[in-house]
C-alpha cells in the first residue's frame, strides 16, 4: 500500500490542494480562487479534498492563514481570511471521513522545505513566507516550535511603532511594509506604472531613483525584522518563501546585516508555491501525535459482531486501554437486577457518556480503544463527544457480519448475558440491523470481516498508519 495524504494550502488569493506521497511527491493537484467568505472557503476545501480523495489517503493536512492552537486544533485568529470560530476541524472531518491535521500555513511550508527543500539537513530554521501578507514559522531541533500555543508569527515583528495599522491590532508590523500588499502600495505611492516586481528591479538597475526607493522601502523593514529574528532565535538559516520570497532575497542582497552577530544565511525557499501543499500532506506522516490531541480506536459493530474480542486483541498488542460500553454498564446491572429494555438503554446512554468523560479528562496524547455499538446513538452525538474530548485522530474498525451470523451468535450466548440485556425476542431485530448497519465514518475506517479470524498484523499496521506512530 502506498501512503498518500491530501495537503491543502489556504492562501489569501488561492486555495491549493494536492495528493502528496510520504516522500513529498505531488501526485495530483488542484487550485481555485479563495472565497472571501470563511464558510464558503471551508466548503471549497471540502469539495477540493473530495475531488482528490482515493482509498489510500490516510488523512488531510491543512495550512491555515492565521494563528492555530495545535493542542486543541482550534483556529485562534486570521488576517485577510479569518477562519476562527467555524469548528473548522470537526466539520472538515465530518465532511471527509478522514483525520485532519491543521497548522499555520507557513509552518506547513517549513515542514516541506526541511524535508525536501531549501532547509533540508538543518534543524533550527526560521522562515517567512512573503505573499499577500507575511507568514512565519520556526523549527527547533527539527520540529515546528509552537511555544505556548501559536509561536512563529514573524510577520508581526514590529519594525516601526508609528507604521501603518496591521490586522493584528498593532501598528508597524513588518507585514505592513514588506508584504506583496505593501509593495503594491509603495509602487502606487511612487507613481510608477509597472505590473511586476521584475520591472522594478530593471528600472532600479537603470538608475531610476523612484524604483530604488520602492525597493528600499520594501526591503529595509524586512532586513530589520530578520536581524531581530537572528538575535532572538539564532537559527542556522532563514528561508524566504511565498510568491515573493526569491524577490525579497534579491532585494536584500544590497542590505547586509547591521551587526556581525546577527548574520545567518538568508536563502530563498526552493519549493515555491508547492511548499504549502507538500508540507500539509507531509504533516499527516510527521506530526507529533501528542500535538494532535488524543487518539481513539472505535471498535464498532452490532451486538455479537466480535468487536469485544477484537478490542481485547488490539489492546494486548498495543497496551492501549479498552473502554467498553458493557464493561461500564454490567456492574450496574449486577447490582440493580433485572431491568426492562428502556432502562437498559438509559444505562447504555449513561455508560456512553461516562466513556467519553474518561477520554475528556485524559491528558493530551492518550490513546483509547472504545468497544461499543456506536449506532445506538446518533452520529451527531458521537461527533460532539469527540470534539469535546479534544480527540485528534479517530480510527474506526468496522466489524462486519451478516445478519444470520449475528443472530446465531447472539442466541448462543443468551445464557451468559445478565438480566436486563434483550433476550431471544431481540434476535430477529438484530439480524435485520446487522444487514443494514454501517460504520460511523467520523475518521478513517477499516472494515473487518468478522466471519473469519482477523489479521491482527494488518489491522495494527493500518491503525498505526492512521495515527502516524511509526
Amino acid at each position: 500500500m502506498v501512503d498518500i495524504a491530501i495537503g491543502v494550502d489556504i492562501g489569501g488569493t488561492n486555495i491549493r490542494a494536492a495528493l502528496v506521497s510520504a516522500q513529498g511527491e505531488i501526485l495530483g493537484k488542484l487550485s481555485e480562487r479563495t472565497p472571501t467568505d470563511p464558510t464558503l472557503a471551508l466548503e471549497r476545501v471540502i469539495a477540493m479534498a473530495r475531488a482528490l480523495d482515493v482509498p489510500e489517503v490516510l488523512g488531510v493536512g491543512v495550512g491555515i492563514p492565521g494563528r492555530v492552537d495545535i493542542a486543541s486544533r482550534e483556529i485562534l485568529s486570521g488576517g485577510i481570511l479569518n477562519l476562527a470560530g467555524l469548528d473548522f476541524v470537526p466539520r472538515l472531518e465530518a465532511g471527509l471521513g478522514k483525520p485532519v491535521v491543521i497548522e499555520n500555513d507557513c509552518s506547513m511550508a517549513l515542514i516541506a522545505e526541511m524535508r525536501i527543500g531549501g532547509a533540508k539537513g538543518f534543524q533550527n530554521v526560521a522562515m517567512l513566507t512573503i505573499g499577500t501578507g507575511i507568514g512565519g514559522a520556526v523549527a527547533h531541533a527539527g520540529r515546528i516550535y509552537h511555544g505556548h500555543r501559536a509561536a512563529g508569527q514573524l510577520g508581526h515583528i514590529c519594525v516601526s511603532q508609528d507604521g501603518p495599522p496591521c490586522p493584528c491590532g498593532r501598528r508597524g508590523c513588518v507585514e505592513t511594509f514588506s508584504s506583496g500588499t505593501a509593495l503594491r502600495r509603495h509602487i502606487a505611492e511612487a507613481g510608477l506604472s509597472v505590473a511586476t516586481i521584475g520591472e522594478i528591479f530593471s528600472m532600479a538597475a537603470e538608475g531610476n531613483g523612484a524604483a530604488v526607493r520602492v525597493l528600499r522601502q520594501w526591503a529595509n523593514p524586512l532586513r530589520a525584522a530578520l536581524d531581530n529574528i537572528a538575535a532572538t532565535m539564532d537559527p542556522e538559516i532563514i528561508l524566504l518563501g511565498g510568491g515573493l520570497g526569491c524577490d525579497a532575497a534579491r532585494a536584500l542582497a544590497d542590505l547586509p546585516a547591521t551587526a556581525p552577530w546577527f548574520c545567518p544565511p538568508i536563502l530563498p525557499a526552493k519549493l515555491a508555491d508547492d511548499a504549502g501543499v507538500i508540507g500539509a500532506g507531509l504533516s499527516i506522516f510527521t506530526a507529533d501525535p501528542s500535538s494532535r490531541g488524543k487518539r481513539v480506536v472505535l471498535v464498532n459493530g452490532v451486538p455479537a459482531s466480535g468487536k469485544s474480542r477484537l478490542a481485547k486483541a488490539l489492546s494486548d498488542r498495543t497496551g492501549w486501554p479498552v473502554l467498553s460500553l458493557d464493561g461500564i454498564k454490567n456492574p450496574f446491572l449486577q447490582h440493580i437486577g433485572p431491568v426492562d429494555r428502556d432502562f437498559n438503554r438509559t444505562l447504555g446512554k449513561a455508560s456512553y457518556q461516562a466513556i467519553w468523560s474518561v477520554v475528556a479528562e485524559a491528558p493530551a496524547g492518550s490513546t483509547f480503544i472504545i468497544d461499543a455499538w456506536f449506532g445506538f446513538q446518533p452520529k451527531a452525538q458521537l461527533e460532539n463527544y469527540i470534539g469535546a474530548a479534544k480527540v485528534g485522530d479517530v480510527a474506526e474498525l468496522w466489524c462486519k457480519v451478516p445478519g444470520l451470523v449475528a443472530g446465531e451468535r447472539y442466541a448462543s450466548r443468551l445464557h451468559d448475558r445478565l438480566p436486563g440485556h434483550p433476550g431471544a425476542e431481540y434476535v430477529p431485530e438484530l439480524m435485520v440491523l446487522a444487514d443494514r448497519a454501517e460504520p460511523m465514518g467520523c475518521g478513517a475506517v477499516m472494515t473487518i470481516d468478522q466471519t473469519k479470524e482477523p489479521d491482527m498484523d494488518a489491522i495494527l499496521a493500518w491503525v498505526r498508519r492512521v495515527f502516524d506512530r511509526e
